[in-house]
């Protein structure tokens, strides 16, 4: 077995000294901490970063193929939208209605159909989940919106963890949409 060559002590970096010197350390709770998880956050919340957003995963979706399964898979594209919005609709009410009340789990959380009524129907579905969607960017642009405070008919929850559970549901779900529409071949 060949030694390894012992590496000069002048190429060792400990990496606590490397990353202490280029990140800047702000105080917990400063307006600049506040503002960057706020714009971090409405990013999470559009899809932006490493994948497609919402809008690019269902532009030009064709209806006749909102209502097809793929062969193991068990969703339809209307199920994922439909799915999308009835669960964005309950996160975005309980951060904001003291009277929600969430849908029976999981039976309230996807259409009773595997294909749109019609078009309207479908479009309206796309249209509501935007809608929504920007309600919850707004609250958490709202600097009057206090992201770690309980909310108080909740039992620890907070907006940010609203927001953080929105984008991350809608991510996974959006990855399904686009996977589904590359096996359909569009």
């Amino acid at each position: 077995m060949a030694k390894k060559k012992a590496a000069k002590k002048s190429e060792l970096r400990p990496v606590k000294k490397t990353v202490a010197k280029s990140v800047k350390h702000r105080p917990v709770g400063s307006a600049a901490t506040d503002a960057g998880l706020r714009e971090h956050l409405i990013s999470m919340l559009k899809g932006e970063g490493a994948h497609a957003s919402f809008d690019q995963t269902l532009e030009g979706w064709p209806l006749q193929f909102a209502g097809i399964k793929v062969a193991q898979f068990p969703h339809t594209a209307w199920m994922l939208l439909e799915h999308i919005r009835l669960a964005q609709l309950d996160l975005l009410e309980f951060s904001r209605n003291s009277k929600h009340v969430s849908p029976k789990w999981p039976d309230g959380y996807w259409p009773e159909t595997a294909a749109p009524p019609n078009e309207q129907a479908w479009t309206g579905s796309i249209e509501a989940c935007k809608k929504d969607l920007k309600a919850m960017q707004q609250a958490v642009k709202d600097q009057k919106t206090d992201l770690f405070a309980k909310i108080p008919w909740g039992d620890g929850q907070t907006i940010l963890r609203e927001a953080i559970i929105m984008a991350d549901h809608n991510s996974y779900h959006v990855g399904q949409l686009m996977m589904l529409r590359k096996s359909l071949g569009f």
